[in-house]
């Protein structure tokens, strides 16, 4: 029996501050849901959990570039809605201005409406979006994924020829009623198609929001088995150091008593 060296105590006393350790970390665990508190937890998991927090960053603003493009082909669609009813008018003023019991006064009034039709439709050709414009012959890039690959929007010009030679046209007379006519029917023909291309870069939009938004599902899954907590087994363990720690404590205050055996001994 010795008195300056107490093993037990000793002992007991790593294994209490070893078990609080760890109920400290089981703690923090808890309360923060995530299972890596510090990078030693798992270092491999942590630079892998980094690495797919980040991409889903970068999907989620993919995400939402692809969502700002849907609604800027949505605006588009919009004014040529319009422009197209437009169109339907200018060519109805067209065939009206040609009917032989209308004189040139009758005309010059079908020409007022039809020219006012045909300013409307140049005013919309300047129209923009946030600052860019909304009818242009350049393609527009979208960022469509983490890695920055871009899919390409083909771009729609209300100033083309196809345009151009409608809004330009008057109905005056039967001769130049009947020139708009074609240039009217030209437009619309340019028109449809404008629509079409509008429709097929929604169609690719909303397909990869759709993509985006599945991976980004996918890549929080398999995040979470990484880095999130399994509350169950935590629980488990928290109960099972608390414990410890308790048991611990007890039993260091025997230990720090036992050397006082040793003092009846020299009584």
């Amino acid at each position: 029996m010795v008195i300056n060296t107490n093993v037990s105590a000793l002992n007991g006393a790593r294994l209490l501050s070893e078990s609080s350790a760890s109920l400290s970390k089981s703690l923090a665990r808890l309360s923060s849901g995530s299972k890596i508190v510090s990078p030693e937890d798992d270092a491999a998991g942590t630079a892998v959990s980094d690495r797919l927090t980040a991409q889903l960053s970068r999907n989620t603003a993919a995400k939402n570039n692809v969502g700002n493009a849907t609604s800027f082909s949505q605006t588009q669609d919009g004014f040529l809605q319009k422009v197209g009813k437009a169109l339907d008018r200018m060519s109805e003023l067209s065939i009206m201005a040609q009917d032989i019991t209308k004189s040139d006064a009758d005309r010059a009034l079908y020409n007022k409406e039809f020219t006012n039709l045909g300013a409307f439709i140049t005013n919309s050709a300047t129209k923009d979006f946030n600052g860019v414009s909304l009818f242009t012959a350049n393609a527009l890039s979208v960022s469509i994924d983490s890695e920055g690959a871009s899919f390409s929007m083909t771009g729609l010009d209300l100033g083309t020829a196809s345009y151009t030679g409608a809004t330009a046209a008057t109905v005056s007379t039967t001769t130049a009623a009947a020139s708009a006519l074609t240039a009217v029917k030209t437009a619309i023909t340019q028109l449809a198609t404008d629509r079409a291309t509008i429709g097929a870069n929604m169609s690719r939009l909303n397909a990869t929001s759709e993509q985006l938004g599945v991976l980004n599902d996918n890549l929080s899954a398999a995040n979470s088995r990484i880095k999130d907590v399994d509350v169950a087994d935590e629980s488990t363990k928290f109960a099972k150091y608390n414990i410890l720690v308790q048991a611990g404590t007890a039993m260091l205050a025997q230990a720090n008593s036992s050397p006082q055996g040793a003092l009846r001994l020299i009584q």
